[in-house]
């Protein structure tokens, strides 16, 4: 009899949950193995905020699904109804140090801060490059917290264990 494995719910943070986040949110549920779910959101969407168009183009470029992606706020996931989540990552320095919202459950926490590839002047391919190199370091340390063994993954442990992979380059 094999004991089913509980799936990790993840939300990543970012002030307009366009870019980094959006790019955390595919990557993680790409690479997940259906051990993590993972979310994005905004402390402060502009209205009508949509995934910027050269973080989705990054994205499909990897091979990582994009369906389903758009911007929300982060209260969309403080709600009663919202999943429970087990870690939040905020992603950019901006939303590491505003007053969140009291998250369900007291999850894990953990900053992996990443420069803005939105703020990058240049052609469409050099912005493009700048989406593609966030997913890369992105997808860098995702892949490392995918691969930790289940005793990191444990609630006494999960913080410190993504803790320690924000110190790691």
């Amino acid at each position: 009899m094999t004991v089913p494995i509980k799936v990790l719910h993840v939300l990543f943070l970012c002030t307009h949950n366009s870019a980094r986040s959006i790019l955390a949110e595919a990557a993680l549920n790409h690479l997940g193995r259906g051990r993590f779910k993972a979310y994005s959101a905004g402390s402060s969407p502009r209205a009508n905020q949509e995934p910027n168009p050269l973080g989705l183009r990054a994205l499909q470029e990897a091979g990582i699904p994009t369906d389903g992606l758009y911007s929300k706020s982060w209260q969309a996931f403080a709600a009663p109804e919202a999943p429970v989540m087990d870690l939040i990552i905020t992603v950019c320095d901006n939303a590491a140090g505003e007053v969140c919202p009291v998250w369900p459950g007291h999850p894990a926490t953990a900053h992996w801060g990443y420069a803005d590839p939105s703020e990058v002047q240049g052609t469409e391919a050099q912005r493009l490059q700048a989406f593609a190199h966030t997913l890369q370091a992105i997808r860098q340390r995702l892949q490392r917290l995918v691969n930790l063994p289940s005793e990191r993954l444990s609630p006494q442990h999960f913080q410190q264990s993504a803790r320690d992979l924000a110190k790691e380059a």
